[in-house]
């Protein structure tokens, strides 16, 4: 089977779970969407608002904040692909709880492990400690490469996060000028 009959039969099944009362909250269950062989990953926290309505990953202000970090960096967003920790809206946008987090891990990592990114960037602290390490802190980590499981893992701050304080774009800039060395220029780190 190839990569997008696999990511679209997981898709499908996932849809179906009922592991954490999230889904009895939301709308839909927001998946993930982009190239099932994209050699780039980017992991958020969980879908807002309009992810909900849309059932589509990082399209309310945050996400079209993201397409245009994304074009800087030269990558475009069908070339990589985009998930969340969590596939269903935690009520009022709040953080996912780590019940929530355990109960959708699983499908986090089987669609890494279809996709087979070389690359995973974590937008902010939940997918850095979810990813990386329970104990990372995104202000302390962000910008330093991790290595695991084969792949290169860059946590960064999230694009909302962006959005409360401008004076973290120059920051998120610089890992994205890493990923870039790493992901176009084939840096060896």
């Amino acid at each position: 089977m190839n990569r997008r009959a696999e990511l679209a039969e997981y898709e499908a099944m996932v849809k179906e779970c009922r592991a954490c009362p999230l889904r009895d909250g939301c709308r839909q269950v927001v998946f993930g969407e982009g190239n099932p062989e994209a050699r780039l990953m980017l992991v958020g926290e969980g879908p807002g608002a309009e992810e909900d309505r849309l059932g589509r990953p990082f399209v309310g202000a945050a996400g079209q904040l993201l397409d245009r970090i994304l074009i800087a960096g030269k990558f475009p967003r069908p070339e990589v692909y985009i998930a969340n920790v969590v596939k269903c809206r935690p009520p009022g946008n709040r953080l996912p709880l780590p019940n929530e987090v355990r109960a959708c891990r699983v499908h986090l990592d089987r669609q890494i492990e279809i996709i087979n990114p070389q690359i995973i960037i974590c937008l902010g602290a939940l997918a850095t400690q979810t990813l990386i390490d329970p104990n990372a802190r995104i202000t302390r980590d962000r910008g330093k490469w991790a290595r695991k499981d084969g792949r290169l893992i860059m946590p960064t701050f999230h694009p909302a996060a962006l959005l409360r304080d401008p004076a973290k774009k120059r920051p998120v800039w610089e890992d994205i000028q890493k990923v870039m060395a790493v992901y176009h220029d084939n840096a060896v780190i």
